[in-house]
């Protein structure tokens, strides 16, 4: 998100230099600069210990691929309590250990998203309202099941070469 007017006093903001940032929206009002905003999210590959990875389906992301399990941060909360919260809520499986990846940012709507490993003992889903399916696929070959690019694609492929 860009800022046009302070989100704290509603002040059309300014440009205003600002070190070696360069020209940023500046509340002359409230003395901040308005850095640019974006969602901080997690993606997970869940892989259980016969290294197949959970692959969702989500109609309201997409009826041709399958996705990773995702989720937004909720204030207060770590990305580490957020990737367990997610995987347990979106599929019922209950992270044993996390891994992060790596970041992975997201411009088209304004997320960062957050890549973890997320290692499972394999058990049966418990799936939330928001998930239409969800299928255990051989971790070797379920780059196939996902957008070629998407950023769960390359969380996957990643998390592969692991093993």
């Amino acid at each position: 998100m860009k800022f046009t007017y302070c989100p704290h006093c509603g002040t059309k903001a300014i440009l205003k230099e600002i070190g070696d940032e360069g020209m940023i929206p500046y509340c002359e009002e409230c003395k901040v600069p308005l850095w640019d905003m974006f969602t901080t999210c997690i993606i997970c590959a869940v892989v259980n210990e016969n290294q197949e990875v959970a692959l969702l389906r989500q109609n309201y992301v997409s009826t041709a691929n399958y996705v990773c399990v995702a989720g937004v941060m909720k204030l207060g909360e770590s990305a580490e309590e957020t990737a367990r919260r997610e995987v347990l809520e979106e599929i019922g499986q209950q992270v044993e250990e996390l891994i992060f990846v790596r970041s992975y940012p997201y411009e088209k709507k304004e997320m960062l998203m957050l890549g973890f490993h997320a290692k499972v003992k394999k058990q049966e889903f418990k799936l939330s309202g928001e998930v239409d399916a969800v299928e255990w696929f051989p971790l070797i070959t379920a780059q196939e099941k996902l957008r070629e690019g998407s950023i769960a694609w390359q969380l996957v492929g990643e998390v592969a070469e692991q093993y």
